[in-house]
């Protein structure tokens, strides 16, 4: 039996009709089975579909204006698809149940972006619990947090913000503001690039006097922040937002974040092919939003695309009605 899926909202009623009536006029002809999908309430959906009603049949899909010749060439079609495949059949399959994991792909096919949102959310806000914990004398969940960002962030000190102390930051004395203290001036350890000094730069927490480090470094709290930011924007604007172009995506995301971070890493031990220098707070944030904006304004949108292309072929099945029978 072929599958035809009515793709349709109240706006169009007159030629959802039409196609109805079509449709009904060629089932002796062409024996098929009509599926409604209401897509009014899909906002995404209903743009990528463009003017309704549209008609999908097997693999066809039809946009507007419909005949029965058009009708009836993809109806054909599709029967002698069918036939080639060794599936035709002039009885309806039976229904079956809807599975467990067909509800949940169809959820996260429409709340992808709040769940998105919401772990990125948490994974900042957990960022910023550590040193808040901290600060509150709960040492013991604090040193946890620590614990497990430290296995995706290198969490060097001097390279990261602070939280209820003199100072946001303590850099090295090379990107140090005026009038700030550098890392080493505010804690008495070592600005080096030695391992050991590393280390212990990396596994300095903070204290009461310069306050405790957020357990992401700058870059990475702007990255996601800006990840986060994108994300709330998008929940608003998605309908009107379409995808970062690449050249824009590689020009005002990656160049920024790929010179700062590789000069830097050139210029330092063990390299040292470039003069020496230590990139600020300042572009570290910067850049750092910047890559995390354009990252998430590249890619948002494409993943709208395809979950509104899953709900479109998932629709039929989760949400169709069959038109009621013409009368004779």
């Amino acid at each position: 039996m072929i599958r035809v899926t009515i793709y349709t909202h109240t706006e169009a009623k007159e030629a959802t009709q039409k196609v109805r009536d079509l449709l009904a006029a060629l089932r002796d002809e062409v024996p098929h089975e009509v599926t409604e999908v209401d897509v009014g309430e899909d906002e995404a959906l209903a743009r990528r579909l463009g003017e309704l009603p549209q008609v999908r049949i097997g693999p066809y899909r039809l946009n507007p204006p419909f005949d029965r010749t058009r009708l009836l060439i993809a109806l054909q079609a599709a029967r002698d698809g069918q036939r080639q495949r060794g599936t035709t059949s002039s009885n309806p399959p039976s229904p079956r149940a809807i599975t467990t994991v067909e509800r949940a792909v169809w959820w996260f096919a429409h709340h992808w972006l709040f769940v998105f949102n919401l772990l990125v959310a948490l994974y900042v806000g957990g960022a910023f619990a550590a040193p808040m914990l901290m600060h509150a004398g709960a040492e013991a969940p604090a040193r946890v947090l620590y614990r497990l960002y430290g296995g995706v962030c290198h969490q060097l000190a001097f390279r990261s913000w602070f939280l209820f102390g003199e100072q946001p930051a303590y850099p090295r004395q090379y990107a140090a503001p005026p009038g700030w203290q550098s890392f080493q001036q505010a804690t008495g350890l070592d600005e080096s690039n030695r391992p050991q000094t590393l280390l212990a730069a990396r596994r300095f927490l903070g204290n009461p006097q310069v306050g405790y480090k957020v357990a992401l470094c700058q870059r990475d709290v702007a990255i996601y922040g800006a990840i986060l930011l994108f994300g709330l924007f998008f929940a608003l604007m998605r309908r009107h937002t379409k995808p970062l172009p690449l050249a824009l995506w590689l020009l005002i995301g990656w160049a920024p974040i790929g010179v700062d971070g590789l000069s830097q890493i050139l210029s330092q031990a063990p390299f040292h092919l470039l003069p020496f220098r230590e990139s600020t707070p300042l572009l570290r944030t910067l850049t750092g939003f910047l890559f995390g904006f354009t990252t998430a304004w590249f890619g948002y949108p494409l993943v709208e695309q395809s979950m509104a292309e899953t709900r479109e072929l998932m629709a039929p099945r989760m949400t169709g009605q069959r038109p009621a029978e013409p009368r004779p």
